[in-house]
């Protein structure tokens, strides 16, 4: 203790001069927005670095069970250029079946978090691969998150798994729509409300995205219908869904871009 006090005293004009750089540093960065958005980006830049670089090795440690997934869905995919008749009910997404409106980009998860109340990803593509806020972002499987920020190089995903998250979604056998939304509890579950009580609902029923918003096509995979019970008023559902993805296994993922989304945004702003 006593060897810390006088490395104080023997160097305090340094360390007050250091003291004082820092403070002058954070107020020009917090009152030029300029200056605040150049640090922003460097520090999504090395952040984006640092995870890029423990995913590359969490990846190499992981290829076994990946190369197996890779498997599986070559598999599929084979499956589906020699059999037209593949089962209505497969839980994996092919991007082929939809139009000409929407385009399709890879990307890697190098970062995860799922055990928080507002859960965040973080992929290896940004603004230099025409990646953009609101973009949704799906796996083989279903819906993983939207896109929140990008940097050049990376972006952030609001994850299904986070309290703030709002998606629409509707009951595959029918036209019976509602928001899709996260209590916070379960990793495997998110919750499904305002479906009418005139629904027909069972368990085991598919829950897809609706196609009312400009974000995400209609027809992608959610999860199925794991449980469910009416509200207090007892005029809609409050329907537990349990997730076709596994949120705390994500490796590979589809970002999606509407083409005509800003076109959709002004005519609905006038």
């Amino acid at each position: 203790m006593q060897q810390i006090i006088n490395f104080i005293i023997r160097h305090k004009n340094f360390l007050l001069f250091f003291l004082l750089f820092c403070l002058s540093l954070i107020f020009t960065i917090q009152s030029h927005s300029y200056h605040k958005s150049k640090f922003i980006n460097s520090a999504n830049f090395f952040t984006g670095g640092v995870y890029n670089s423990v995913n590359n090795i969490s990846s190499y440690l992981n290829l076994k069970s990946q190369n197996q997934l890779l498997a599986e869905e070559n598999l599929r995919l084979r499956s589906l250029l020699t059999n037209t008749n593949t089962s209505s009910d497969s839980i994996y997404i092919d991007s082929t079946s939809f139009n000409k409106l929407y385009k399709f980009y890879n990307a890697n998860v190098i970062k995860n978090s799922f055990a928080l109340s507002d859960n965040i990803l973080t992929i290896n593509k940004g603004e230099t691969d025409n990646i953009k806020q609101d973009f949704g972002v799906i796996s083989t499987k279903g819906i993983i998150g939207i896109i929140d920020k990008t940097s050049n190089n990376y972006a952030t995903v609001l994850s299904i798994l986070n309290t703030t998250s709002k998606i629409s979604a509707q009951l595959k056998k029918s036209n019976h729509f509602g928001t899709l939304s996260w209590n916070g509890n379960s990793p495997d579950l998110v919750q499904l409300t305002d479906i009418p009580k005139v629904a027909h609902v069972k368990i085991g029923d598919t829950i897809i995205t609706s196609g009312r918003s400009s974000i995400f096509p209609k027809n992608i995979g959610i999860g199925t219908i794991d449980n469910f019970k009416l509200d207090a008023a007892e005029n809609y559902y409050e329907i537990n869904v349990k997730l076709f993805n596994d949120m705390t296994n994500l490796e590979h993922v589809y970002v999606i871009e509407n083409i005509h989304k800003q076109e959709i945004i002004k005519l609905e702003n006038e």
